[in-house]
């Protein structure tokens, strides 16, 4: 069976030599490197130096949001509420969920089998968040004049 690699099993650094090959239990090129502020795991890579933390790559990287938080929010897009009303009840900015879908995009399959799971909500609500997704690119300005 195959499996999925995680954060730390290969360097995400594009220009070292170890760039996206998986590290087996032998050559242990990636170690971790104590943890962030937040408590995140770091990471570094022997060959070039640079370090990660565990959320490189993924929705949450770099976010100051709590994983909840943000999970809980997409939810509440796929049953049907409006951004702009979660703006009001959340605090936070719509330029800050937007950004958050448009992430979710990137990262469907894994965010997709979260909301299936934990927030138990149904294939119909799922395919509306993704509907909505597609029609949230860019801002729509209103031309006066």
């Amino acid at each position: 069976m195959s499996q999925l690699t995680q954060v730390g099993d290969f360097c995400p650094n594009e220009i070292c030599s170890g760039y996206g090959k998986c590290q087996n239990e032998r050559q242990q090129n990636i170690i971790k490197f104590g943890q962030t502020k937040a408590g995140r795991q770091r990471y570094r890579c022997k060959s070039c130096g640079k370090t990660f933390t565990e959320t490189k790559g993924t929705i949450f990287y770099r976010r100051r949001t709590s994983e909840e938080e943000i999970l809980d929010t997409l939810a509440l897009i796929a049953e049907g509420n409006r951004i702009s009303s979660l703006v009001r009840v959340k605090g936070h900015k719509e330029d800050t969920i937007i950004d958050w879908i448009r992430e979710a995009g990137q990262h469907a399959e894994e965010i997709e089998a979260v909301l299936l799971s934990d927030y138990q909500l149904s294939r119909g609500q799922i395919d509306g968040l993704w509907a909505y997704v597609g029609h949230k690119g860019e801002k729509k300005v209103s031309g006066n004049g």
